[in-house]
């Protein structure tokens, strides 16, 4: 980790009696980022925000689908457009995660809830080209940049399990590459791996160390596009690189590795992680290292800082009870060692609604820093596919923001969570209900729904500015009013805060003797005021329940 050194020198003319201000120089480090920490707003590209409505219909995909069942416009340069707007940045997001922009199946599909295209991502067709109804390689390129620019790592969202479902647009995939049967009951290991998730959704054979020819419908795209020549050479470089077989996921993985060679991603999120074979994993993040550090070497103008390409894993319904071993009922599987960063914690909305402050913090803070440390887990409370979320009618805005973005570990703000955009829309079948489109114009015209989004701003940039609040310890310090510190090391950083819930209004003494001394100066960064540390507490007069404070010193 490079931590660069700021040194900053203050000529003061005048000294006023009231304050007391340092006339030296001052030295700060720049604070560092810590995936274990990180801040990851995650969106469905075609339901963020249309900044190019030329690019809303490709393919003839124009027939009527199910309620939120098709394309609504969203697109790569709607997110670009805000990050340079600075939306992310003021909401404290250090990291955007965003449903795949690979080239979706051309053809439309009745899964039981109405007609349906791709818009998701989850439906690939070609996984070298970007979706036009996403954007083009120039907008991936322009949005990698805009958000380094702005300090914010970019994930994508990769599928190796399988292809899109079959259409008459969209022809099956050769034998060789997919099966089709039997459909995964979920009931062992075996049964949730080597299987079809659902009917019509071929099941890539990861399993496979066979040598395969490329499916004839990409030979016949790519030479279309004339790029046939290109790609085939690219793809004997690689295995000639690798040394592996020419098998459908080693292929995949190049596709995907792309990714990073060619626009400097920072991380993946990994689909369907149980559905396939460990090993696949691990291989594939060797690729993605290589990669990686292939960008680097070739673009050291661009490099961030010295963190490792991040993989976090869609384990479906692992907990961070479980520590590192999901259990399958017949087998227990470790996804973090030799493969994933961390994994998404599908148990954090049960514990937030279940558990005492103290009792939900303290936990996640013990497991992450024993069975699961130098890894993670990614919180949410609500999700693209999660039928079940922490606040459906957005009626708990407030505590919805406090216990996510305070809870030890990754913070997953779901797309509208900060607006409370509703996740029940009438007419909606399945998880369409969750995937609406975000609410911008109530962000612009709307009083609640702008100070729901302050109260955001406010945890999200000091969770941002503070990773001791992700991946530090957590201590009580006093049970009523409800007070803890988080304190973060790591190499020459130190990183230490005091947060204080449930506070009473106006006057209040909050214990800070563990963390800050006497006569220090501290920052409340929720109400704005300044306070200096007499007989180990701090006496701030505000009209808030919340208080974040920081050293000032």
């Amino acid at each position: 980790m490079k931590y660069f050194v700021i040194t900053i020198a203050v000529l003061l003319s005048f000294v006023s009696c009231n304050k007391k201000e340092k006339t030296a120089v001052e030295t700060k480090t720049e604070t560092p980022f810590v995936w274990e920490g990180a801040n990851v707003y995650f969106l469905l590209t075609d339901r963020f925000n249309n900044a190019d409505p030329s690019n809303d219909i490709n393919f003839n995909r124009n027939l009527e689908t199910g309620k939120l069942r098709g394309f609504k416009g969203g697109d790569i340069k709607g997110v670009t457009q805000k990050i340079k707007e600075g939306y992310f940045t003021k909401l404290g997001i250090n990291a955007i995660w965003m449903t795949p922009i690979v080239e979706q199946i051309h053809g439309g599909t009745d899964e039981g809830t109405g007609l349906s295209y791709g818009f998701h991502g989850y439906w690939t067709s070609d996984w070298t080209a970007i979706d036009p109804n996403f954007g083009t390689k120039d907008d991936v390129r322009e949005l990698v940049e805009a958000a380094h620019n702005n300090g914010i790592r970019i994930l994508l969202d990769a599928v190796i399990n399988h292809t899109g479902p079959v259409t008459a647009q969209d022809p099956l995939w050769p034998e060789a590459w997919v099966r089709t049967e039997p459909q995964c009951d979920y009931q062992s290991y075996e049964n949730t791996v080597t299987c079809t998730l659902v009917k019509n959704l071929p099941d890539i054979k990861t399993e496979s160390n066979e040598a395969v020819e490329l499916p004839p419908q990409l030979v016949k795209k790519w030479k279309a596009e004339g790029r046939y020549e290109q790609e085939v050479a690219e793809l004997d470089a690689f295995f000639k690189r690798t040394g592996h077989p020419r098998a459908p996921r080693f292929y995949i993985m190049k596709w995907l590795t792309d990714y990073i060679t060619d626009f400097g991603i920072d991380g993946y999120r990994v689909d369907t992680v149980k559905h396939t074979e460990l090993y696949v994993w691990q291989e594939f993040k060797a690729q993605c290292d290589y990669a990686f550090a292939e960008f680097k070497k070739n673009n050291p103008e661009k490099v961030l800082d010295d963190n490792d390409f991040y993989l976090v894993g869609e384990v479906y319904n692992y907990g961070i009870s479980a520590g590192k071993a999901f259990d399958f009922g017949d087998k227990k599987v470790n996804y973090f060692d030799k493969a994933f960063n961390g994994l998404i914690n599908f148990e954090a909305k049960w514990n937030a609604a279940q558990m005492p402050l103290e009792e939900f913090f303290n936990k996640y803070s013990n497991v992450l820093n024993s069975d699961l440390k130098g890894y993670s887990v990614l919180n949410y409370f609500s999700s693209h596919d999660d039928g079940q979320p922490f606040d459906p009618s957005r009626v708990k805005p407030y505590e919805t923001a406090t216990k996510l973005l305070l809870c030890p570990g990754a913070s997953q703000v779901y797309y509208g969570d900060e607006s409370a955009r509703s996740l029940i829309i009438e007419g909606t079948q399945g998880d369409a209900t969750l995937r609406s489109f975000m609410n911008w114009e109530a962000i612009k015209t709307d009083a609640k729904t702008q100070d729901v989004l302050l109260h955001w701003k406010k945890l999200g940039q000091f969770r941002a500015k503070h990773p001791a609040i992700g991946a530090g310890v957590h201590n009580m310090i006093t049970k009523a009013p409800y007070v803890f510190s988080r304190i973060f090391s790591k190499d020459k950083y130190q990183d230490h805060v005091v947060i204080g819930l449930e506070l009473p209004l106006g006057t209040k003494t909050i214990d800070v003797s563990s963390v800050f001394s006497n006569g220090e100066r501290v920052y409340d960064a929720y109400s704005n005021t300044y306070a200096t540390v007499e007989q180990g507490v701090v006496v701030l007069n505000t009209q808030t329940k919340i208080a974040l404070l920081e050293s000032a010193d």
